[in-house]
């Protein structure tokens, strides 16, 4: 959709012009107020200028700030995508501790049923050997029992 364009009467340096655009009147009251108050710095620092070198300081200092606002847009853009991939990396690894958590309380369970809750789970590896040896175990069990049929 297109913003609707308007025009704005403005007085900058006690003339009149007629700026068109896209924003507000406030937004545009806002930027004539501080034109003006710009200007006027401008002037009281270097009485001897006139309004057209006071204008042009007054560009070169807008456009100063801008390039400066964007290299801090720019910086500021790149640290949230290092904040995103940081974040899908923390979201991973909470995955991760979750399935060696699930493998962890899985071994535990399997160790109870057989009666063995003396043996201490030293790590996420041990606790997947000793679901594999349990599956290894009922894998037997299942063909010694599809032999005997």
């Amino acid at each position: 959709m297109v913003a609707e364009r308007k025009r704005y009467k403005a007085v900058i340096a006690n003339r009149s012009y007629t700026i068109i655009g896209n924003k507000s009147s406030q937004h545009m009251n806002l930027v004539t107020k501080l034109v003006n108050e710009q200007l006027s710095e401008i002037k009281m620092i270097s009485p001897q200028i006139n309004d057209e070198q006071a204008a042009i300081l007054l560009a070169v200092n807008a456009v100063s700030d801008q390039v400066d606002k964007q290299a801090e847009v720019l910086r500021l853009q790149k640290e949230v995508q290092e904040l995103r991939e940081k974040t899908v990396r923390i979201v991973e690894l909470e995955n991760r501790v979750k399935r060696i958590e699930a493998i962890e309380s899985e071994a535990r369970k399997y160790l109870a049923e057989q009666g063995q809750t003396d043996v201490k789970i030293k790590n996420h590896v041990h606790a997947q050997q000793i679901l594999n040896e349990a599956r290894k175990e009922q894998i037997k069990q299942k063909t010694s029992l599809d032999r005997k049929d």
